[in-house]
């Protein structure tokens, strides 16, 4: 394989990025990241409208393409109808950031069977069917792609009243390894990065505890933001990467060694 010079290892010029729930929070860094690093970008987004419409302005405004389609990631339908429209407004897909998910909290024991079904079929269905429908498009333009899947720290280190969560998590990364195993014959990469906690607006106003905690744990001693997120992206995702497949980037400023006796 011929190296690339490492001033082309991040350039993602001529590349067509989607990213699922791009609207906002982590998904609208990751995409704004790509547009930063010269990809034309397509995000998905269900309710938050008028945040993907901003990030579309954004990236339109630093000289890329780029669309917001709305679309359930849950629904075959709608994820096929949106890989269609990034590859008829955009001409292809080449990366694919299967970002969408849902975090509600619900105690085990009182959890419905609806609550289960909407945070599993949501992370873990969704990461399914993006997979599937998008990878079939990068093997019939006959091109070499990439995949990344955005699953938590909550994987390896279960948290109370999320169980549904944790178990959502933990199955897109044992998914990203099966996947990984399938599509590399294909020249298709598929890794996932596992972030801890990261920083929105009225975090600190609406769980001051957890985020002390946290904060005391991180031997980094901060909180994360998107972009910490988004660069580990961009690295899967690029020719930095190319011998990386099927792998877990744990991106939580060093939580997960805090000692537990």
């Amino acid at each position: 394989m011929e190296m690339m010079p490492t001033s082309q290892l991040l350039d993602f010029s001529g590349k067509v990025v989607l990213v699922t729930g791009g609207g906002s929070g982590i998904g609208a860094g990751i995409a704004l990241r790509f547009a930063e690093a010269g990809a034309d970008v397509a995000i998905s987004y269900f309710l938050s409208e008028a945040g993907a419409n901003e990030v579309v302005s954004t990236i339109r405004a630093l000289g890329h393409k780029a669309i917001a389609i709305q679309a359930d990631v849950r629904s075959r339908e709608h994820v096929e109808r949106l890989v269609q429209e990034t590859v008829g407004e955009l001409g292809r897909l080449n990366l694919l950031i299967n970002n969408a998910g849902i975090d509600p909290l619900a105690p085990l024991m009182e959890m419905t069977d609806e609550q289960w079904d909407e945070v599993v079929n949501t992370n873990l269905r969704g990461v399914f069917l993006c997979t599937q429908v998008g990878a079939s498009q990068m093997i019939q333009q006959g091109s070499e792609g990439a995949i990344v899947n955005i699953a938590s720290i909550e994987a390896q280190n279960p948290a109370a009243m999320h169980s549904h969560y944790n178990a959502s998590k933990a199955g897109i990364v044992m998914h990203t390894s099966a996947s990984a195993r399938e599509l590399g014959e294909h020249g298709i990469r598929v890794n996932v990065v596992s972030p801890g906690l990261i920083w929105e607006e009225g975090l600190d106003q609406a769980w001051p505890d957890g985020v002390s905690r946290y904060l005391a744990a991180a031997p980094l001693k901060r909180l994360g933001q998107p972009d910490d997120v988004a660069d580990a992206c961009l690295f899967l995702a690029s020719p930095a990467a190319r011998w990386i497949t099927g792998a877990n980037l744990v991106v939580d400023g060093g939580v997960l060694t805090s000692t537990v006796y």
